[in-house]
This record gives structure tokens, C-alpha cells and sequence, in this order.
């Protein structure tokens, strides 16, 4: 299963007089990318350059040089998301030029090390797809349906009481066939309808 960042990061690291600040956040599509973008930019908005580098779970891949030489910032951001092997993430290094030329290698090495040191930071999370799951039963059988529930690792679970009860919920894909196994027993014992 593909890794997800647990958390964001930033990393800040001075090389020959030029500030790099790396920062790593997770996203999920392009139009989350481009919110994170501009927050970070918007704080940092006097820097010389913001590159930046995403790779989402559809299987996009995005990077760009913001003014630096061609190769030299995005996609070795890039290269750092995909040797850490996350997916929805996206880095933004940002760099304060300090007076001093570093070369190419030389900012394909501070670009591509920030970015790596921001990633190690931030963790991993196993990727779970989830699908939403609405069942409505009898107040009898609250007690055997959450149960159910809490065994396939159902989350965000939303109760409403009414004539009858239901339970709106989001349970990971690959626990669907067994919860419609149990609740279609449940349903021929005649403990939810």
C-alpha cells in the first residue's frame, strides 16, 4: 500500500550564505496543492525562489524550477518524494539567495538534501481507501452492529436515532465483503432488518 506523510514538516538549512527552508505537507489533489502553495508563498513571499515538487496518489506528478536554472530545484524536490516512496505530498524549498553562486550541482544538492531532510521529518502512514457505508437497523441491534463496526475499523461513524436507527460511517475497502458477510448473517438470524 502506497505511504502517505503522517504529518507536516519543515526543515531550514543554510548553505554557502543562501537560506533553504523546506516545507512538506500532505495533499490529496491539484487544487489542494495549489492552497498549500499559496499559504506558503504568501509567508514567504520575499524570497528569492519557492520550487516546489508533488506526487499524488491518481499518479501526477508536478515540479517546478521557480526561476531557477532549468533542472535544478523542482525536480530534484521530485526525486527526493519519490526515493522516500510517498504519495499526496507536496514540498515547497524555499531559498533566500545569500551572495553566493552555488552551481548546478550545487543546487540540485541543496534543493534535492533540503527536501529530504523535510520528508525523513514528517513520517509515514500507510494509505487506507475508504468507502462511506450507511446501514439502518433496529434499536435492538445497536450493540451487535457497533461492535461490528469497531471490529472492521470503521471511522468517522455517525448515529442517528429515529423510528428506526441508522449509522453512517467510512470503513476501509478491503473490510467491505466481510461487514456485508456479518450484517447479511445478522439480517437471516433476524438481528437487524
Amino acid at each position: 500500500m502506497p505511504l502517505e506523510p503522517e504529518t507536516s514538516s519543515h526543515y531550514e538549512e543554510k548553505i554557502k550564505r543562501s537560506v533553504f527552508i523546506a516545507d512538506v505537507s500532505p495533499c490529496h489533489d491539484e487544487k489542494e496543492a495549489r492552497e498549500i502553495l499559496t499559504l506558503v508563498t504568501g509567508k514567504y513571499r520575499d524570497a528569492t525562489h519557492n520550487c516546489r515538487a508533488y506526487v499524488l496518489s491518481s499518479g501526477t506528478e508536478y515540479s517546478s524550477d521557480d526561476g531557477e536554472p532549468s533542472g535544478t530545484a523542482g525536480r530534484p524536490i521530485l526525486n527526493a518524494i519519490k526515493r522516500s516512496g510517498l504519495v499526496n505530498v507536496i514540498v515547497i524549498v524555499t531559498r533566500y539567495f545569500g551572495g553566493v553562486k552555488l552551481g548546478v550541482r550545487g543546487l540540485i544538492d541543496a534543493y534535492g538534501g533540503t527536501a529530504m531532510k523535510a520528508l525523513e521529518l514528517c513520517g509515514s502512514v500507510e494509505r487506507v481507501e475508504m468507502s462511506n457505508v450507511t446501514i439502518t437497523l433496529g434499536y435492538n441491534a445497536v450493540g451487535n452492529v457497533a461492535r461490528l463496526l469497531e471490529a472492521v475499523k470503521a471511522v468517522n461513524l455517525s448515529w442517528n436515532y429515529a423510528e428506526n436507527v441508522s449509522v453512517s460511517c467510512d470503513v476501509p475497502v478491503v473490510e467491505i465483503e466481510r461487514l456485508n458477510a456479518e450484517l447479511d448473517e445478522m439480517k437471516a438470524r433476524g438481528v437487524i432488518t
